[in-house]
């Protein structure tokens, strides 16, 4: 039998009952699935004058895809673990749950006029490192620079082509728990059929904008839920009303 949907609604009005979005931010990404398993959602922006303004919807809903096995609870800016789920682990093909801090972009090209995140242009060299084992781990590490590189698996960022654009997302990232997740990134897509191991994904022209959009000054966060869990929280944690997507 599966955990009975009175106690997760319960758990999570005990466990959330102030929000982990910063009063700071005016910048947030929400990404809503139809459950935990669920490969694709909706992804929604939503601006902010000010922590007691509400939040205000900017432009359309745009699909994306999430990983190939769903979402799973992850260490971001929330608390505590969204109840309900499991929790995210190393290799799971899962995307992580809950609300996070969007510190950074990277791409294949120059950062040009307009991006206001840092940003990381991406070379051969220049690696993120997903084997719990190092003391690299989950961090973006530029090989040619590092005298005894003590890891064994890593992404390649330049030799993944929907790395074109990327926004860094900061999961397990304050502390660094090894084999908790890594290398979470904002993404483009391969197309709506191609989930990923862990990311959320999009057409590029979306990752684009994104990137272009992210303000570090406007705090920008992202919230990814399930629908359920989505609606549950929504009040505790002061999100936009409604639903992402239609039903």
């Amino acid at each position: 039998m599966g955990i009975p949907i009175a106690w997760i609604l319960g758990a999570l009005s005990a466990a959330f009952d102030s929000s982990p979005v910063p009063a700071s931010s005016r910048q947030l990404v929400l990404v809503v699935t139809l459950n935990d398993t669920a490969t694709s959602g909706a992804l929604l922006r939503f601006e902010r004058d000010s922590g007691d303004s509400p939040w205000k919807p900017l432009g359309s809903e745009w699909p994306i895809v999430v990983g190939k096995t769903g979402l799973a609870a992850g260490a971001g800016l929330n608390r505590a673990p969204v109840p309900g789920l499991s929790l995210k682990k190393e290799g799971d093909g899962k995307s992580p749950a809950g609300v996070f801090a969007l510190t950074s972009a990277f791409g294949f090209g120059e950062a040009g006029a307009g991006l206001r995140l840092p940003y990381v242009r991406l070379t051969e060299t220049l690696e993120c490192v997903d084997d719990p084992g190092s003391n690299y781990y989950n961090r973006l590490v530029d090989r040619s620079k590092v005298s005894n590189p003590d890891w064994k698996s890593s992404e390649k960022m330049r030799e993944i082509g929907e790395y074109e654009w990327g926004v860094v997302v900061a999961h397990n990232s304050e502390p660094i728990e090894p084999g908790a997740g890594s290398c979470i990134f904002l993404h483009a897509w391969s197309g709506p059929e191609g989930a990923t191991v862990g990311c959320t994904a999009m057409p590029t022209e979306r990752i684009r904008e994104i990137v272009h959009w992210l303000d570090p000054a406007a705090t920008p966060v992202l919230v990814q839920l399930t629908e359920e869990t989505y609606e549950a929280v929504r009040s505790p944690w002061q999100l936009p009303s409604g639903s992402t997507r239609e039903r």
